[in-house]
């Protein structure tokens, strides 16, 4: 996924951006009957969990160490290490029909992200869907950011391993309208629009 490939996940606890994402990735799921999922950079865990407690059918892979051990603590059999970049995915899942792939917080830290999205239409099926967050990036927001002196941090330059592709609802719909997807849904949360801190995206694989 980059060259800093381990976060160095230092508990299974979820993160503070799950409060805001996760309401609308369950209202994109729907029901969790006849749904096997695959959490495509999963980190530590965190949203897997509590999408089983939930009754979906999900396993996680990623390619940071720390991360799937602290997920496997408690699903030994739900996790894999596994970098998008090989393009095939971990054994013990080969076996598997994913009907959906959630990705959250993932391609704003990847340098190829038309590789991402090949890897993801080679798991699933005609019509399967892929959904995915990532930081929300519009004029209003940026032109707050500007006016307000917080690009640097915003851009989070020092951060090895961060952020280093930055979207937008039109630059996302174009990579995966590219890719052979459909957009269907889009979501922005965290905060009120057009400030939102992430958008939420649904599309459907109809090559």
């Amino acid at each position: 996924m980059s060259d800093y490939k381990d976060y160095n996940f230092r508990s299974a606890f979820a993160g503070q951006h799950l409060q805001y994402l996760l309401p609308g990735i369950t209202a994109m799921l729907g029901v969790p009957k006849g749904l096997t999922i695959l959490d495509i950079g999963c980190g530590n865990g965190a949203l897997a969990k509590l999408l089983l407690e939930k009754g979906y059918n999900i396993y996680g892979i990623d390619a940071s160490e720390t991360g799937i051990q602290w997920a496997k603590q408690s699903h030994p059999k739900r996790f894999f290490l596994q970098d998008i970049t090989s393009n095939t995915l971990p054994p013990e899942l080969s076996v598997q029909r994913f009907n959906v792939l959630i990705s959250t917080e993932v391609i704003e830290h990847l340098y190829s992200p038309r590789e991402y999205i090949l890897f993801c239409k080679n798991i699933l099926p005609f019509g399967g869907r892929l959904i995915l967050s990532t930081p929300y990036h519009g004029y209003w927001k940026n032109l707050l950011l500007a006016l307000t002196g917080h690009m640097d941090n915003h851009f989070t330059a020092l951060w090895d391993g961060g952020h280093i592709k930055f979207w937008s609802k039109k630059t996302l719909t174009k990579l995966l309208t590219e890719g052979g997807f459909q957009v269907t849904k889009f979501k922005g949360v965290g905060r009120m629009p057009p400030l939102w801190k992430s958008m939420l995206v649904e599309a459907k694989f109809v090559p």
